[in-house]
């Protein structure tokens, strides 16, 4: 059984007609709004995310490779937020689990990779995020973290949803590329379960054929009327899965066109992989970005941000048909 405006939502998302309006949570606890108009900001450590909150951001490279080099690269991610003013979480991953190649390299695992990210919170002050493959991970990760993150293959796993919700931390889970965004009032409804209340989805793409992956950008407006923030993940909605035969591929050149289009239509925060030399790290090298690009790449987009905010602030009338505005009508 959904929960409260998680079922309300699906009914809605699924039906011929949908008023949007009306989606109200029947527990009183998860009110709906308007398409794009999340009203349940998240708080991940000292961070709000959501409608009328600045524009948060997840970033770092795919795996820990080594304490040093996670080090560095949030070192520079800590300056590179300070100088630009925005809220930022450090993400690595302890383990790559879903690799291609059984050869492939993981990570350090869970004990070191955590005490890693331990040493990086404690040393830049970033919150931090890693993501967890089996529920007997979520207590160790939950007393590490600031926010859990769920990938996107194993966002129906209940008992992995129903442990990551239970430690008390933020949940980030990922759309699979499977699901429709409807579907994902079910992933909602099963963290509410739980206990967790400080919830993001994110968007990464949706399989079109074998290796090749689209956004559909309704998705995110889908999904904030499910009353959450929704995190774009840029980095991987470029991955072309088994490109490279025994790794994935990816297009990292069109990273930034895809988070200007995301930010436009009001996604709550970005996720971007970084790393200092992408095209000899480990994992996910060809769809991360260089760290250097971070940067510039980032103040364009908070001035794309900026603009959204103010319109959403200020409000507007598209025109419509009859407008004397509209090109149809213009001499």
């Amino acid at each position: 059984m959904l929960s409260g405006g998680a079922s309300a939502v699906a009914s809605g998302l699924k039906g011929a007609s949908i008023s949007w309006g009306h989606c109200r949570s029947q527990t009183g606890r998860r009110p709906q709004g308007t398409i794009g108009v999340p009203n349940n900001p998240a708080t991940i450590g000292p961070f709000r995310c959501g409608r009328g909150q600045p524009l948060l951001v997840i970033a770092g490279p795919c795996v820990i490779e080594d304490e040093f080099s996670a080090l560095d690269i949030a070192r520079r991610l800590a300056e590179i937020a300070q100088s630009l003013g925005v809220p930022l979480v450090f993400k690595a991953s302890f383990d790559k689990a879903n690799r291609t190649s059984v050869s492939a390299f993981r990570g350090p695992g869970l004990e070191r990779g955590l005490a890693i990210l331990a040493r990086i919170r404690r040393t830049t002050g970033l919150p931090v995020t890693t993501d967890i493959h089996e529920s007997h991970q979520a207590g160790a990760a939950g007393q590490v973290c600031d926010l859990l993150q769920i990938p996107a293959f194993l966002c129906r796993q209940t008992d992995l949803l129903l442990a990551a919700a239970r430690t008390g931390r933020p949940v980030h889970v990922k759309k699979g590329q499977f699901l429709a965004p409807a579907d994902m009032a079910h992933v909602v409804a099963k963290l509410e379960a739980g206990g967790c209340r400080d919830i993001l989805l994110g968007e990464r793409g949706t399989f079109f054929g074998y290796g090749r992956l689209v956004n559909d950008f309704r998705s995110i407006p889908l999904m904030q009327a499910l009353g959450v923030p929704v995190v774009f993940d840029a980095t991987h909605s470029v991955q072309e899965p088994g490109g490279l035969g025994s790794a994935s591929g990816g297009n990292r050149r069109m990273v930034e066109p895809l988070a200007r289009a995301a930010v436009a239509i009001g996604a709550d925060a970005l996720f971007f992989e970084t790393h200092p030399d992408p095209d000899h790290a480990p994992s996910d090298g060809p769809n991360m970005i260089p760290l250097d690009q971070i940067a510039p790449m980032l103040a364009r987009l908070l001035r794309i941000h900026q603009t959204v905010r103010a319109v959403e602030t200020t409000g507007f009338e598209p025109a419509g048909p009859s407008s004397p505005q509209h090109p149809s009508r213009m001499a």
